[in-house]
């Protein structure tokens, strides 16, 4: 069974940055992509960005664009959200997934809190 471990949140001021990472282990078998959704209170869970693990292809929610990166390292079966210019607006849980090939269903991460606060 895949375990997802998310990593790096934390209480930052608006305009600072932080960094989250990801890391899967147990039966992993070939990684399809990997991404990130948050949510924050009252609200529904919601898309930020994925990677694609062969080619590195990246996708972001409108919100994010140009302040979030994405990235990945293949070896270690890792994923990275590197967010700069954080905004109060940005506080949620941050959930890492990942889907495997030939398998339909997501894995989850327990989930990492970002607080976005002066």
């Amino acid at each position: 069974q895949v375990q997802l471990v998310e990593s790096g949140g934390g209480l930052v001021q608006p305009g600072e940055s932080l960094k989250l990472s990801c890391a899967a282990s147990g039966s992993i078998f070939s990684i399809s992509v990997m991404g990130w959704y948050r949510q924050a209170p009252g609200k529904e869970r919601e898309f930020v960005a994925l990677i694609g693990w062969s080619g590195g292809s990246t996708v972001y929610a409108d919100s994010v664009k140009g302040r979030f990166t994405i990235s990945r390292d293949n070896a270690r079966n890792t994923v990275y959200l590197q967010m700069n210019s954080l905004k109060p607006e940005d506080t949620a849980v941050y959930y890492c997934y990942s889907n495997l090939r030939g398998v339909v269903a997501s894995r989850w991460g327990q989930g990492t809190q970002v607080t976005v606060s002066s």
